[in-house]
């Protein structure tokens, strides 16, 4: 097959292989909260038992991505992609055959693990099949609405087939997705080159923060179960946080480390990461809860709810045809992130403000819009100034940094914005407010913190990402050799 397809059209081919896996794993995350119900209901789970289903998950992906970057690096791009497709697909299987909690939880966990391993290698699979900034920008435009759409495409997906089937076939779905990526995406996917077993290997660096961020992303999706100044959350987080600073001086004083802090000095990394941190914890709080707030405010079913979210998906899957880098390339890569930040932060501000009982149009469909216009302005850019300056060498580690900066700022965003809700919800009602009311009034405050969090963002990007020749030159929608953008760049 792959003598068949030439090298240009091979390369775009391939992008909507990995594109197809990476999709996988993301409607995963969301398609699965959908059949929660039905679960607890077959296994018998506790309400406490039944968030293992998505806390394992969290705490697998979450702390395995660092590592499965650099293990990119290192063994090849291709190689880690595939092997963690391969891990995700049976873990699948695990899943949909389970009978028991413990069964179904340890292969959540599993998934987890296969997702880390094949989305730390996406993003350094595209940045090394794609030197060209014309299509680079293209191909970051697809992986980005990948990223931001398949969110409430799982919402839609998890309804169609609870309702149709059962929650086994949630899991089933992932099996000839994961078949066709590994299939052709060993023939068509190019290796890339690697540093080999002799540059970077630190089992103890990995160790070190693989259990530190294990610990950190568990003290995160518990804390709603024991309270931020627990005895639990208190121990737990301070365990990770000591295991963070013994792995920093571990690396500073390793000729090979697994995590060089050159890395840290990479320009519009850093920043970049930050301000997709405070950007998923105000972007993703409107999955967990615009879901709670149409199911038990308005009584949308699964069906419903993930319908009323394709106003967010479809407007960022227009940005992504290429009017997101056309904007860029015209106005700069931080103006548009800015445009895009406070689109988020409109939407959210509007969200805080729903009354109870409204209409859906134009009161709940406006700010979805918003949202997608919001992460279809704002992704693309930030993705683009974070990967420019990268090293081929160090890309998969960089695309680690990335996404597990987003992942862990989300879990402590959704513990954040679950917990205050809740907390308001009960206030309220104990003021003698109706539930419906109550509920709402606790949601708005939730969008309301969203909100601020975004305007944190913003000024991050404001402060920290500035513009350079070098972005210009990657966001630029032309034909030219990127060693002449090296060459301005100097």
């Amino acid at each position: 097959m792959k003598n068949r397809i030439n090298g240009g059209n091979r390369r775009w081919v391939a992008l909507a292989v990995v594109c197809m896996g990476q999709l996988m794993m993301v409607l995963d995350g969301t398609i699965v909260n959908v059949a929660l119900p039905s679960m607890q209901r077959d296994l018998g789970f506790s309400q406490a038992d039944l968030a293992w289903v998505l806390d394992a998950y969290l705490i697998a992906f979450g702390s395995f991505l660092l590592l499965a970057g650099r293990l990119g690096d290192l063994l090849g791009h291709k190689r880690t992609f595939l092997s963690g497709v391969v891990m995700f697909t049976l873990a699948s299987v695990a899943c949909g055959l389970a009978g028991d909690q413990v069964v179904l939880v340890v292969a959540r966990f599993v998934q987890g693990v296969g997702g880390a391993v094949a989305s730390a290698a996406v993003l350094a699979l595209l940045v090394t099949d794609f030197p060209r900034p014309s299509e680079r920008a293209m191909a970051m435009s697809v992986y980005t609405f990948i990223l931001a759409g398949g969110g409430s495409f799982g919402l839609l997906a998890g309804g169609v087939v609870s309702q149709s089937v059962n929650w086994h076939w949630i899991f089933f779905i992932n099996v000839p997705i994961g078949i066709v990526t590994f299939g052709l995406g060993s023939v068509l996917i190019n290796e890339t080159k690697r540093l080999g077993l002799g540059h970077g290997v630190d089992v103890v660096g990995a160790t070190l923060v693989t259990v530190a961020l294990m610990l950190g992303v568990y003290t995160i999706v518990k804390v709603t179960d024991y309270g931020w100044l627990s005895a639990h959350t208190l121990g737990f987080g301070a365990a990770a946080l000591v295991l963070l600073a013994v792995f920093g001086a571990v690396e500073s004083r390793l000729s090979d480390p697994m995590f060089p802090l050159r890395i840290l000095r990479v320009p519009g990394l850093a920043g970049s990461s930050v301000v997709r941190g405070f950007v998923g914890t105000g972007m993703y709080s409107t999955f967990l809860l615009g879901v709670l707030y149409l199911q038990h405010v308005h009584g949308y079913g699964p069906l419903r709810t993930g319908l009323a979210f394709l106003p967010l998906t479809l407007l960022i899957g227009l940005l992504s045809l290429g009017l997101t880098a056309r904007l860029v390339s015209r106005f700069g890569a931080t103006r548009v992130v800015l445009a895009g930040l406070a689109a988020l932060a409109a939407a959210l501000v509007l969200l805080s403000r729903l009354p109870a009982h409204t209409s859906y149009f134009p009161a709940i469909a406006l700010p979805f819009a918003l949202l997608g216009l919001g992460a279809g302005l704002s992704f693309l850019p930030l993705t683009t100034i974070a990967m420019a300056d990268v090293p081929t060498a160090d890309a998969g580690l960089a695309s680690g940094i990335l996404n597990a900066s987003q992942q862990i700022s989300v879990a402590i965003g959704t513990a954040v914005l679950a917990s205050v809700a809740s907390e308001r919800t009960n206030v309220l009602a104990g003021r003698g407010q109706d539930h419906l009311q109550a509920l709402t009034g606790g949601f708005h405050l939730g969008w309301a913190i969203g909100a601020g969090a975004v305007g944190v963002g913003a000024l991050v990007a404001l402060l920290s990402l500035r513009p350079s020749r070098r972005l210009a030159a990657v966001a630029t929608v032309d034909d030219r050799e990127p060693g002449e953008f090296a060459h301005e760049a100097a």
